[in-house]
């Protein structure tokens, strides 16, 4: 099964056409006080991505990228609106910035720096374009289905880089593979388009490595900062310790989503069905807890209080018993690692969560335009993706490839 509609014909289409036909706002978890040390400015931007933005907010701000606080990232490839938090002493050179693909709606003040995480989910406003003619009625019905049992949760190709590979970096750091990760990072020549990139990739794997430096494009300055550091004799270990460590829990974070999502297609045509031994999550706090005997809270499931779970593993995760967890334990085996092996060094250490399989979906409208093009809007839970409605309304044949996350 590849969709949980499986049952219901797709809409055609194909999106992103402009950053117009993608938005994306946040919804904010708590609104401002109207006092405090903190300015949280409501910033709209089309085309850079939000470090980006923070990027340009430093700079002009004379901070540090660690004064300002923001919920969550956001597409490049998009119209998209989020908070950012900067100290409100800096209020008068706010006043007189001018920012790039980027402009303040708004000021509040607050009493404390914005968090990561510290948002309800966001709001899509989402046109798809060159549809099936009967693309409204067949949007409506799939929206329906997806209205009672809850849009699948899987992570989006976004996830996994450019290359598509960040998580198979991830697996290769957890075996702590160093030689094949650095070869796996350069990149795949076959899979790079950018020339200058192509050739270093086909240097260092010829074992060229200097030469791979010098072909190598100077905006990939972790790339270079590796091929440096293995040019002066030192082990793969040791360049591979040069790179930042938000880039290195980025690719263990894609590792642990790649696997979440295998266990997700494992469970499509059931997403809404609780198996005994299964975690369940609570949807309104995100609480877990194993259910003992399916029958007795199944009730829950369908009312959407609760949805079964799997995990993000790491070295402290909670697995589920019964059949779930042997699916759990079976697929941490065929990928060569156990629950320890998530315990890393340099700060790099995944304890695990649990993750539910569904998350609901809510104020979905369409507008048929009458020329082949719709345009739906709905919300989503923070830490989920717009695509997996996409993926469902569409139901393409090939995996999307473009992705925003909440």
């Amino acid at each position: 099964m590849n969709w949980l509609t499986e049952n219901l014909p797709g809409t055609g289409g194909i999106y992103k056409q402009n950053p117009e036909d993608f938005q994306v706002e946040e919804i904010p978890l708590y609104p401002c006080s109207g006092q405090g040390e903190h300015l949280y400015l409501w910033i709209e931007k089309s085309g850079i991505t939000t470090r980006e933005l923070l990027t340009q907010l430093t700079r002009g701000l004379k901070l540090r990228e660690r004064d300002l606080g923001y919920a969550g990232l956001k597409d490049a490839h998009a119209l998209t609106r989020q908070m950012i938090s900067v100290p409100f002493s800096k209020i008068d050179q706010i006043i007189k910035l001018n920012l790039n693909n980027a402009k303040i709606l708004s000021m509040t003040r607050h009493s404390n720096k914005l968090r990561l995480g510290h948002l309800a989910g966001n709001r899509f406003t989402i046109t798809i374009r060159q549809t099936h003619a009967d693309a409204l009625s067949r949007a409506e019905a799939i929206l329906t289905q997806l209205r009672k049992r809850g849009v699948p949760n899987f992570f989006g190709e976004q996830r996994y880089g450019i290359l598509g590979n960040s998580a198979q970096l991830g697996l290769l750091l957890v075996r702590k593979e160093w030689g094949r990760f650095c070869q796996e990072y350069i990149g795949d020549p076959e899979l790079i388009r950018n020339q200058d990139w192509k050739k270093a990739a086909e240097h260092y794997r010829r074992g060229e490595i200097g030469t791979a430096l010098d072909s190598l494009p100077q905006r990939m300055r972790d790339e270079r900062r590796l091929l440096r550091t293995l040019l002066t004799g030192a082990t793969c270990r040791a360049a591979v310790s040069t790179l930042p460590r938000n880039l290195l829990r980025l690719f263990l974070s894609a590792a642990q989503s790649n696997l979440f999502d295998q266990l997700l297609k494992q469970r499509l045509a059931t997403l809404d069905q609780l198996n005994d031994g299964d975690i369940a999550v609570k949807h309104i706090n995100g609480a877990c807890f194993r259910v003992e005997h399916a029958a007795d809270e199944q009730s829950r499931s369908d009312s959407f209080e609760i949805s079964p779970s799997a995990p993000l593993y790491g070295c402290k995760v909670m697995l589920a018993t019964g059949e779930t967890g042997q699916a759990e334990i079976d697929l941490l085996e065929k990928t060569g690692l156990t629950l320890e092996s998530w315990k890393l060094a340099q700060g790099l250490t995944m304890p695990g969560e649990r993750r539910p399989l569904r998350v609901p979906l809510s104020g979905a409208k369409i507008i048929d335009h009458g020329d082949h093009s719709l345009t739906l809007s709905f919300a989503l839970p923070k830490g989920s993706y717009a695509t997996s409605v996409l993926r469902e309304l569409i139901k393409a044949t090939r995996e999307l490839r473009t992705e925003a996350k909440s």
